[in-house]
């Protein structure tokens, strides 16, 4: 298989220039809608699915259980178990994955041409009529509680979770979408298949697809592989507002090393001022060694290896968020650096040369993202859980080239928040008080 594979991706050239791309709009008899770039010059297709509410529909005192049930849709189907499942994906040349986060279940699939119907059949499977046997609901279990009692002893881990804790308390956001361990220890069968009837749902489904196939036999495909399954009747989560009062919390942890996440509130994706504040964001943090963060807390004061900052536009949420690690002794110099640039940026805005770097880099940038069927695939379904039209990969750049120096100055006064930058730092720095307790491991 990894030789086909292989054979496939080195004739990815054969796939046309992203400007020359046309996206046609697919309806399903059964009422699935797709977005589909045909590509017959490669004999393979690939399918991105993806289940809008994802693990935020978990049920109360269920926590993990979305997340547990997705990585259990490959370990057996129907009359397959977890091997033979396994066999039957191998024997086909095919490519099956499944994920989750706080928003989405997610499924790719890559097949051959000459093995679709047998490879959907397959997939359609996993999503309909996964086994959740015992045996492998154990197994698997065991390995998530493995990961989750290493995740006590990741300070990174230990950041992100306590980060969301106090910045979107009462809200499924506000916990690791993994569980604990205790959550995970409880979670039943019967858990794992309300998790599934929930999460997986015709009426909440966005399809993208690209190559070997035709617009006719892709609304076939969507009918069989997903006409089955249930229409929603868990409610999404609740919007809410994060709560940011620009102080530090400490979370006491014994290593050299601090690591320190921030951030306040962000911007929605269809926002009228989100191509100004994405562009902002990469002159800011988001530029890699050509941002002003690097360049102040890395480069002329050696303060980090790395610092960065990225907008998260959720579906129930916005935020701005950053990383930073430093030594303990000198963690607390990269946070008041930190401040520092966000409130420069925040009243001053940008410069000329700035702003002119940034769009070549993200102009140039955007084209090489479409380098196969599966990262096309991908981009079309992302396109439509963020409401895109199709015509936004002809304009992308466009709008990109559009962004003034007024407009990142704007934007920059209204999005940049220093007062409410807030920091949740795991370690032993020196010179910022402790504001929580140890953690476990």
């Amino acid at each position: 298989m990894k030789l086909i594979w292989g054979t496939l991706i080195a004739a990815v050239m054969a796939v046309p220039a992203w400007a020359e791309i046309k996206i046609q709009q697919v309806q399903s008899p059964g009422g699935i809608s797709a977005w589909l770039v045909q590509e017959p010059s490669i004999p393979f297709v690939s399918i991105e699915i993806m289940f809008e509410g994802g693990a935020s529909l978990d049920l109360p005192g269920k926590r993990g259980a979305t997340y547990l049930m997705t990585g259990l849709l490959e370990e057996g189907a129907a009359d397959l178990d977890a091997r033979g499942f396994a066999r039957e994906v191998e024997a086909l040349a095919a490519q099956f994955s499944y994920d989750v986060s706080d928003d989405y279940v997610s499924v790719s699939a890559k097949f051959l041409t000459e093995n679709r119907d047998q490879a959907v059949d397959l997939l359609r499977k996993s999503l309909i009529e996964p086994a959740f046997d015992e045996a492998s609901i154990a197994r698997v279990r065991a390995q998530v509680i493995s990961g989750l009692r290493s995740d006590l002893t990741d300070p990174d881990e230990i950041v992100a979770r306590r980060f969301k804790e106090i910045a979107l308390a009462g809200h499924p956001y506000g916990t690791a979408y993994e569980g604990t361990q205790d959550s995970v220890s409880s979670l039943t069968r019967d858990d794992l298949v309300t998790a599934h009837s929930n999460a997986l749902v015709r009426d909440r489904v966005y399809v993208g697809a690209a190559g070997d196939i035709s617009a006719e036999d892709l609304s076939d495909l969507m009918d069989e592989l997903l006409g089955d399954l249930p229409l929603a009747t868990t409610p999404l989560p609740d919007r809410i507002d994060p709560v940011f009062d620009g102080g530090v919390t400490v979370v006491p942890f014994d290593t050299p090393q601090s690591v320190a996440q921030f951030g306040h509130i962000g911007i929605a994706r269809d926002d009228p001022d989100f191509f100004p504040a994405y562009v902002l964001n990469v002159i800011l943090g988001g530029g890699g060694f050509e941002a002003r963060l690097m360049t102040e807390v890395r480069e002329k004061r050696g303060l980090t290896y790395g610092v960065y900052s990225y907008l998260v536009p959720k579906n129930s949420t916005a935020l701005y968020l950053g990383r930073v690690a430093s030594a303990n002794d000198r963690i607390a110099e990269a946070i008041e650096v930190i401040r520092t640039e966000w409130e420069r940026a925040a009243t001053e805005g940008v410069t000329a040369d700035e702003l002119a770097r940034a769009k070549t880099y993200l102009t140039g940038a955007y084209p090489l993202r479409f380098d196969g069927n599966g990262p096309i695939a991908n981009i079309l379904v992302g396109m439509q859980t963020q409401d895109l039209s199709p015509e936004y990969i002809v304009t992308r750049n466009d709008s990109v080239n559009a962004v003034t120096l007024d407009d990142i100055k704007r934007v920059a006064a209204r999005l940049l928040q220093p007062e409410n930058l807030s920091f949740v730092v795991v370690g032993q720095p020196v010179g910022l008080d402790s504001e929580d307790q140890p953690q476990d491991g």
